[in-house]
């Protein structure tokens, strides 16, 4: 159930505690003018995304883990499937990398924040009448 819950924060971009608000500001990771900005907390359950400053620098490693994972993978398909020129598969990846590096920051930053902040399904149902500081005591 935890990587299910994972998954579900990573792709619909949503709160790793409540599952409810939005984490980052634009749902479309390709737009480039506000690929960093996130909201500083959750619109349902007030969680605060960046606890401190530079909260994020750890989402740095899961972001290097996500990109040798995708170089992984396409080095299996070439060893085994595709048999490319060394040239031409390195300019692919380089060039899939690079497009898909919106999708593994985002992605990247919300497992970070999984990692600190577990789903815990009783500030699902729980609804918006407790001020911020009331959600951060009961954290």
């Amino acid at each position: 159930m935890l990587i299910y819950n994972i998954l579900y924060s990573m792709i619909m971009n949503k709160c790793s505690r409540c599952h409810q608000g939005d984490v980052f500001v634009s749902k479309n990771p390709y737009n480039l003018s506000m690929i960093f900005k996130l909201h500083k907390t959750c619109s349902h359950c007030h969680l605060e995304y960046e606890r401190e400053p530079s909260f994020f620098y750890g989402a740095m490693y899961v972001s290097y883990a996500i990109s040798s994972g995708w170089f992984i993978i396409w080095y299996a398909l070439q060893s085994f499937y595709l048999n490319w020129d060394t040239f031409n598969f390195a300019l692919f990846v380089m060039v899939f990398i690079i497009l898909v590096s919106p999708l593994t920051l985002r992605w990247s930053r919300l497992i970070w924040l999984n990692f600190f902040y577990g789903y815990k399904k009783e500030y699902e149902q729980q609804k918006n009448h407790l001020s911020p500081q009331d959600h951060s005591k009961s954290a």
